[in-house]
């Protein structure tokens, strides 16, 4: 093809959609464009194709030996686009991690959100428990979610709070009983906290712009819930929890808020191990009725892998007890603390230390932080699970009252410190964890879907 000027031979392409060169357009009409029914074209060898700018479309430009054609881009809708939310009503933890969260949320946050043309109404939260009272009586209506900025305690607290407002609005019986409704809004979660354990389970990666992203999108993960009960009365709603270990640990922090967050978490780590004594206990649990189920847990390497349809007891010592409906990702545990738990599988992992010595338990805990099989030591048993009760015994068995007293000086005298997403809960007797699937909506993106389809930016 001769070389013209780049304005002629631009002008000469203005206007066209599906057309040809000028010096062919009678001979090679527009619907010949890949077109089944003109052989001759189509066999005609293509000698570049490119992406052009033509008037003001994006066009897909083909030149051939005897043609030069082009046609408009037509760019696809994503589907998830259906969902972005037009207003959101924020809930803000100052307190969180190192009080960075006004901070994340008014710096990285809310600049992407405006740009999004999303309204906001913003609350920070003044204490525990603040956002399950607003929510029991604010109106949300003319929201189309709600966002947490904080970490797994401030999440939690939110969750709860728009799963116990469904429940009162359907006029359901707070009960151990409970059959509960979905929530009627869907949860945000921008970690600015210190695990980020949700955040990261949700999208892979503990990133608040990642999860502003997914909430601009409106990409929605429906997650499974569990009640916790006792005694027939509903406690909360929650994702995971520890007994056990995992319990005394956080009560002890709990003490010690006035350590820094990475200070607490390591004080109270050591002090519990210092003080490592098993729980007498008796624990009941549901087998979840899965085909899936028995390959998991024999190829997790765990000795009590069998089960049947029907409830289960085990009875002895255990030194940690961990209930989860969540893969529970974190930076000190990358696979998870229940790596074989999706966010929405409709089972629970129930995972049981038995009694053993100080340095084996260690071990133990430090296969969370690496490759190798955490899970694969004789003292270790898993399950796969719908419904768990955990009866607690006799408190003082074999323990010295001073030891009792040291072990439990963070728990009040008739109770036992459970860890539920990094919140403390008290209970006297036993505890009743039941799976709810889909029970909530969150903004995020699947763990079961490829790398390519998520939604990750570190340029801020």
């Amino acid at each position: 093809m001769p070389r013209g000027k780049r304005g002629g031979r631009v002008s000469a392409l203005e206007g066209g959609g599906e057309e040809a060169a000028p010096g062919a357009a009678a001979a090679v009409p527009s619907a010949l464009w890949a077109s089944p029914q003109q052989p001759e074209a189509a066999a005609e060898q293509v000698l570049l194709r490119g992406i052009f700018e033509i008037g003001r479309n994006s066009c897909d430009v083909v030149l051939r030996e005897r043609t030069l054609m082009w046609r408009p881009i037509q760019p696809e809708r994503p589907a998830g686009f259906s969902n972005r939310p037009k207003s959101l009503k924020i809930f803000l933890n100052p307190q969180s991690h190192k009080k960075e969260a006004t901070q994340v949320y008014y710096e990285k946050v809310e600049p992407l959100l405006k740009i999004a043309g999303i309204k906001t109404d913003v609350t920070i939260t003044e204490y525990e428990g603040h956002a399950v009272s607003l929510l029991k009586e604010c109106e949300l209506q003319g929201f189309d979610g709600v966002v947490c900025v904080g970490g797994d305690g401030s999440a939690s607290e939110v969750a709860h709070a728009l799963l116990l407002r469904a429940q009162k609005n359907a006029g359901m019986e707070m009960d151990g009983t409970l059959t509960p409704v979905r929530a009627q809004l869907p949860l945000g979660v921008i970690p600015a906290g210190s695990t980020n354990v949700l955040a990261h389970s949700l999208h892979g990666i503990p990133h608040v712009v990642t999860a502003t992203l997914h909430i601009i999108l409106g990409h929605l993960q429906p997650v499974d819930v569990c009640t916790f009960s006792t005694t027939g009365k509903l406690l909360r709603f929650g994702f995971s929890a520890m007994f056990g270990f995992g319990g005394r640990t956080l009560a002890l922090a709990e003490k010690h808020r006035w350590m820094s967050p990475n200070q607490r978490r390591d004080f109270a780590v050591i002090k519990a191990l210092a003080q490592l004594e098993p729980e007498d206990c008796e624990i009941s649990f549901l087998p979840f009725n899965s085909s899936q189920d028995l390959q998991q847990r024999r190829a997790q390497g765990s000795p009590k892998s069998d089960c049947d349809d029907q409830w289960q007891t085990i009875r002895g010592q255990f030194l940690n007890v961990s209930i989860m409906a969540i893969p529970c990702l974190c930076s000190v545990a990358p696979r998870g603390l229940a790596p074989n738990t999706r966010l929405n599988n409709g089972s629970m992992a129930l995972i049981i230390a038995r009694n053993t010595s100080r340095p084996e338990f260690i071990k133990h805990l430090r296969r969370y932080a690496s490759v190798k099989n955490q899970f694969n030591f004789p003292f270790v048993e898993t399950y796969t699970v719908e419904e768990v009760k955990v009866y607690p015994r006799n408190k003082t068995s074999g323990r010295h009252p001073e030891e009792e007293d040291q072990l439990h000086e963070t728990a009040s005298e008739k109770s036992f410190p459970w860890n539920v997403d990094g919140d403390l809960m008290e209970a006297a007797s036993e505890v009743h964890v039941k799976l709810h699937p889909r029970l909530i909506n969150l903004y995020g993106g699947s763990m079961e879907e490829t790398s390519d389809s998520k939604v990750t930016c570190n340029c801020l």
